[in-house]
Formats: C-alpha cells, sequence, structure tokens
C-alpha cells in the first residue's frame, strides 16, 4: 500500500512541474509572438508615422515671416515700409534675481519695473520658459540693451549676454510721412496683418508668407544639411495718390476746419480724364505709427464711409436730366417769383425773390424754386434714373474697404414732397467720392470713369503683375456737359461761389449748404450744416475736380460758398502749376480788378448780420465852414470835447446790433432751404 501511495504521489508532482514548464512556454510563446506582431505592426502599419517622428527630433525647424510688401505713392515715394527688428523675452526659469533683473531692464527701457518683475514672477510660478518683456525695439535700443545687459559670468553666444534674456527677430511696420494720407493707407496689427485701408483690402498681395529654414542633424547633433522653403514674395502696392498734391490738400482742409471751428472734414482730389485719385484728404486724422493713441473713429476714412446730405451740390442731377431730355435750355426763362414755392403741403424757400431769369441763373444764384420747377418737368423715374447713372446710390468700387453706397430710395418709397426735396439734395445720403465722380462726369465730357486709387501691383524687382482697368460708361451727352459747365462757371463768376475765383485759371463748380439730422432731436436740425464745394479747373480743359466738405462749421458766415470754396482755391492755386497747367494773364489782371469789388461786397453781406469787416460806427463827415483866422485860432487851442451826438449814435448802433438777427443773408443757396425734409437722410 505504501508503495502505491509513493508512486501516486510522484506521478502527481511530475506532472504538476510538467503542466507548470508548459505554462511557462506558453507565456514565452505568447510573449515572442506579441513582440512580433508589435514589431509587424510597428514596422508595417506605423512606419511612415515613426520615421517622421524621428526626423523631427534629428532636425530643426525655423520659421520666419518674409518681410510685408511696400506700398508706393505715384512719385515712387515709400507710404509704408517693414523693417526688421528685434524683441526681447525672457526665460522666467533662468532668472534667479527677478527684482534686479527687472530694475535694469526698466531702467534701459524706461518701462514700470514693477510690471516687468511681476509678469516674470508669474511664469516662474507657471514653470513657463517664455515671456514677452519689450516687443519690437528699435535699432538703439537694441545696441543698448546689449551694451548694458552684460552678466560676466556667463557665456553665452547670442546678446544680451546675460541669464535668461533673449532675443526674437521680428518686423515692423512705418510710415515715413506719419498721419499723410493715414486714413487711406490704414494700419496693420502686432500681427503684421491689415486692419484698414490699403493695408486690409490688398493684404492677399502685401502679406509676407512664412518662411522655413530646415536643419538637419546626425546622431551627435551636428548639422549635415540644410534646406529653405521659400513661398512666393509679397508684393508691392503703388497707389495713384501724390504725396505732395495730399500734404496741401490736407493742409488746406486742416486749416479751413480749424479756422471754421469744424467737427470735421474731407476733401477730395480726382483726375477726371483717368478716374485717378490724387488726394483723399481727412480731418481729423491719426499716426499709424502710434496706434495706441488713436482716438476712436480717427482712422475713419469719411470720403467714402460718411453719408451726408449734398445740398444744392445735388441740383447737378436736377439740370443735368432735364438739359440730357431736352425739357430745358440755360438760356430758357423761369419764372422763380418770390421765392416760394409749396409742394404737398411743403414750403420751400430761396433766402430772396429773383423773380423771371434764365435757367443759368437760377443754377448761378442757386434757386430752390428754380429747381423744384425743373424737377416737376423730370418727373420720378427719370429723376431717379438719372441719380443712379451719375453712380448715386451705390459703391464707386474705389478698392477701399467699408466705402457706403450712400441712401437713394426707390421712388415707390417717396412721399409727396421727395422729388422736390430730392432735387435741391435732401432726402438723399451721398459720400464725398460719389459727388466728386458726379462732377468729374460733367468735366470729362459725359463720360464717367471708375474712380481708382490703385495705380498697379508689383514684384520687388520692379516687374508689374497687375494694373487697373477702369470701367468706363456715358451718362450725358458732350452737349449736355458743355451746358452743365456754362452753369457751374457762371456759379463762380457772378454766382455763390466767388470765394473759388482762381488767379491765373478759369473755374467752375457749385456750392451746397444742407441742413444735418439730429439723431437726438429726430429730425432736422437748423443749426447743424453741412457745407460744402465741388468744381474743377481750368474750366475750359478740366484737369482736376476737387470736392472740399466741412462738417458742422460754427460760426455766422458757415455757408459752402464762405468756408469750402477758399479751400477749393487754395487747393487749386497750388497744385494746378504742379500738373503743369500755365496761369493765364488775362485772367490774373481780370482777377485783381474784381478783387475789390467783391471785398466791398463781402462786407456789406456781412454788416447785415451784425459782423462788418470795417469798424463798427463810423463818425459822418460834415463839411467844415470857413472861419476867421481869429475864430480858427480860439478853436484850435480848445481842448476837443466828447461828442455827445457821438455817444448817442453809438447806443443807437448798439441796440441795433443787439437786434439784428445773428443769421446770414445771402443770395439763394447758399443758405438752406426753410422748407426741409422731415426725415433722416
Amino acid at each position: 500500500m505504501k508503495r502505491r501511495t509513493v508512486r501516486s504521489t510522484s506521478k502527481n508532482s511530475m506532472q504538476t512541474v510538467f503542466t507548470r514548464f508548459m505554462l511557462i512556454v506558453a507565456v514565452f510563446i505568447f510573449w515572442i509572438g506579441a513582440i512580433g506582431v508589435r514589431l509587424v505592426h510597428l514596422q508595417v502599419n506605423q512606419h511612415k508615422e515613426l520615421r517622421t517622428q524621428a526626423m523631427k527630433k534629428r532636425q530643426y525647424v525655423h520659421k520666419t515671416k518674409a518681410l510685408r510688401g511696400t506700398i508706393y505713392d505715384r512719385t515712387e515715394r515709400t507710404l509704408a515700409m517693414s523693417i526688421k527688428v528685434n524683441s526681447l523675452y525672457a526665460n522666467p526659469l533662468q532668472i534667479k534675481n527677478i527684482d534686479s533683473t527687472a530694475a535694469k531692464i526698466a531702467k534701459i527701457l524706461k518701462r514700470n519695473r514693477k510690471s516687468i518683475a511681476k509678469s516674470l514672477r508669474e511664469g516662474k510660478s507657471r514653470k513657463k520658459r517664455f515671456v514677452w518683456i519689450a516687443k519690437k525695439l528699435d535699432q538703439d535700443l537694441y545696441e543698448k540693451v546689449n551694451e548694458t545687459l552684460v552678466d560676466k559670468d556667463i557665456k553665452k553666444k547670442s546678446f544680451p549676454k546675460y541669464t535668461g534674456l533673449y532675443w526674437r527677430k521680428e518686423q515692423k511696420r512705418q510710415y515715413p510721412y506719419k498721419n499723410l494720407a493715414a486714413n487711406v493707407i490704414g494700419f496693420s496689427d502686432s500681427k503684421d496683418e491689415g486692419q484698414a485701408g490699403i493695408e486690409l483690402s490688398q493684404e492677399d498681395y502685401l502679406r509676407g508668407e512664412i518662411v522655413q529654414k530646415w536643419r538637419k542633424r546626425d546622431r551627435l547633433g551636428r548639422v549635415y544639411r540644410e534646406n529653405r522653403i521659400k513661398p512666393e514674395e509679397p508684393l508691392d502696392v503703388v497707389l495713384t495718390l501724390s504725396n505732395s498734391i495730399q500734404y496741401k490738400t490736407e493742409e488746406a482742409l486742416a486749416r479751413a476746419a480749424r479756422r471754421s471751428r469744424a467737427r470735421s472734414g474731407k476733401a477730395i482730389v480726382l483726375d477726371p480724364k483717368t478716374g485717378e485719385i490724387l488726394a483723399m484728404a481727412n480731418y481729423p486724422s491719426f499716426d499709424p505709427n502710434r496706434l495706441r493713441r488713436i482716438k476712436s473713429g480717427a482712422w475713419k476714412n469719411r470720403v467714402i464711409e460718411d453719408r451726408y446730405t449734398p445740398g444744392s451740390v445735388f441740383k447737378l442731377v436736377t439740370y443735368g436730366s432735364a438739359l440730357e431730355e431736352k425739357l430745358i435750355t440755360p438760356e430758357e426763362t423761369v419764372d422763380c417769383g418770390n421765392g416760394t414755392i409749396t409742394v404737398a403741403r411743403h414750403t420751400f424757400n430761396d433766402s430772396h425773390a429773383i423773380g423771371e431769369v434764365s435757367y443759368i441763373d437760377a443754377f448761378a444764384q442757386s434757386s430752390n424754386v428754380g429747381a423744384i420747377k425743373v424737377s416737376k418737368r423730370v418727373g420720378k423715374q427719370t429723376f431717379y434714373q438719372y441719380a443712379q447713372k451719375f453712380g448715386f446710390g451705390k459703391k464707386t468700387g474705389i478698392g477701399l474697404p467699408a466705402e457706403s453706397n450712400g441712401i437713394l430710395r426707390h421712388p415707390s418709397k417717396w412721399n409727396g414732397d421727395s422729388l422736390a426735396s430730392m432735387s435741391i439734395g435732401y432726402e438723399i445720403g451721398v459720400t464725398a467720392l460719389q459727388s466728386a465722380a458726379a462732377f468729374a462726369t460733367i468735366a470729362n465730357d459725359g463720360i464717367k470713369i471708375q474712380p481708382h486709387i490703385i495705380k498697379e501691383i508689383r514684384k520687388s524687382d520692379g516687374e508689374v503683375v497687375e494694373t487697373t482697368e477702369p470701367k468706363t460708361e456715358r451718362v450725358v451727352s458732350e452737349e449736355t456737359a458743355s451746358g452743365l459747365r456754362r452753369m457751374l462757371r457762371q456759379v463762380v463768376l457772378d454766382g455763390t461761389a466767388k470765394r473759388a475765383k482762381l488767379n491765373g485759371f478759369t473755374a467752375a463748380g457749385k456750392t451746397g449748404t444742407a441742413w444735418k439730422y439730429d439723431p437726438k432731436l429726430k429730425k432736422v436740425n437748423s443749426n447743424l450744416y453741412v457745407s460744402s464745394f465741388i468744381g474743377f479747373a481750368p474750366a475750359d480743359n478740366p484737369r482736376v475736380v476737387i470736392a472740399v466738405i466741412l462738417d458742422e462749421p460754427k460760426g455766422v458766415a458757415r455757408s459752402g460758398g464762405y468756408v469750402a470754396a477758399p479751400v477749393f482755391k487754395e487747393i487749386a492755386e497750388n497744385i494746378l502749376p504742379e500738373l503743369g497747367v500755365t496761369p493765364d494773364a488775362e485772367i490774373l489782371d481780370e482777377l485783381s480788378e474784381s478783387e475789390e469789388l467783391l471785398a466791398s461786397e463781402e462786407a456789406r453781406k456781412l454788416k447785415t448780420i451784425g459782423q462788418s469787416i470795417e469798424p463798427a460806427v463810423q463818425e459822418k463827415k460834415v463839411p467844415k465852414k470857413k472861419l476867421s483866422a481869429s475864430r480858427s485860432k480860439k478853436v484850435s487851442q480848445k481842448k476837443p470835447a466828447k461828442s455827445k451826438e457821438k455817444r448817442k449814435t453809438s447806443g443807437e448802433d448798439r441796440k441795433r446790433r443787439a437786434v439784428t438777427p445773428n443769421r446770414k443773408k445771402t443770395k439763394n443757396g447758399d443758405k438752406p432751404s426753410k422748407g426741409k425734409p422731415k426725415r433722416k437722410t
């Protein structure tokens, strides 16, 4: 029995050992199999991915952004350019004494020490290896930092030789002429992306792409291959603007705006033959080099973005449509009566009655009654069609962002007096560019050329990639354009724009003075004016169209003929010689003879409103009687006494001035119509 028990136990032990051995073998085989499967998976399925990861560890990719394209004016002057600069950053984990480092940096850069120390401490607590200290420093500060921040105990290949501080190469946008044409050029942000103006609209051409530089290293970290991937270079943009004409226009506009205490102003100089914008001025403006100091809305391009009520300058469309449809002739007469007309229970007034005159004189005197009678002949649909043909109610397509369509309602939405209101420039919203383009159409014999500000797109080596081809369209006949030019010429010669007469050149144009819509009152405010003048010169062969609009000028004399026409005169006289137009000696003589008459007439007008340019009280001259020699001697020895009569006259004069209404009486059209629309335009 004992032998059988021993044999059974021995047999069970051997079986247990064998089972365990086989289990180990099975596990080993499974492990080998799993490794094999994994190796196959890595070699076959993840081969490319693992290879890429391995290569990344052995190669270094350095990314930089190509310099942004340059913006030039038509004479190759640089308006915007990018330069290479350096930005200072820190690795807070490497800086031992944060307070000392912050103090040194703050002293050099003239920054707040506590602010720098705070950012470094926060970075260190969060274990950040990258904290910006100062971005896009100029060359002087860059060199000063390198010279001052030197740690003798550190050995660095790069500057600054100071523990934890490093430089990063970047680019900075510069505008050499500061605020010149700033509202047109726009600006770019810290990421070198255009945010306004040309910088935004031409972003696809100007943007600098990422340049990648690859460096491959062996197992020991040695570079054995370099490869540079460079995309297409950014392009340069050439504008139609003239640097000098832009400067002269901005200066004249700024002086007028300050003189009249206007809220804002805008001016544009346009070549009617080509549609090229030679100048586009805004007041106030800004310096794109100092973005942090820009006031809200100062970067706005009012020439294309702001809608305004044009007033009498819109009579160009009224008379233009009537002439083109052969409904009137310039010499035909119109009865303006006593200067009052009622349409749909709405009374419109002239500043004074002119009776029966020719249409050319009614236009020159800017009679509202005359214009309304013309619009009745034209009719709603025809008037609306010509307003569209002249370019109102739609964008010009100048190639700048945020351009406004203006406001031109369909006749189905008009009221009973809408046609009359629109014929004198109310119930419509226009931009300065739309108005200038309409006048350019007449200056160009009735052919409208699309205004544009981009001359060409080219590479840095000068190769032209793209040029602007403006669209053209005939709006009115050459005969109609000629008739309108004669009428516009009369406005300057003997109408509301005598202050627009030029020394040595002929000029033509139209004044506009309109009351503004007040959003607070929710109606037109007779105390808020928009004063404008749009004209061209020379009148017989126009080289430039100039539009000047001043928003809310202050003072008594604030009509378009008083505040805007002189700006046109200043700009035109300064830029016409630059464009090669020779002054006419005969016009100089004629103008000098009429200057005294014009000055006396203006003095008379100003006296009626209590602002005479002559002394307020003038002593009346009385013929002296002949005295005997003895009597004459006694009179001469007496001390002159104060005249009671003079004191009385002075008192009466002061009383008379006190009751004189502080409102300007001018010729028709230089004063807004009292019959104003009640709707916002």
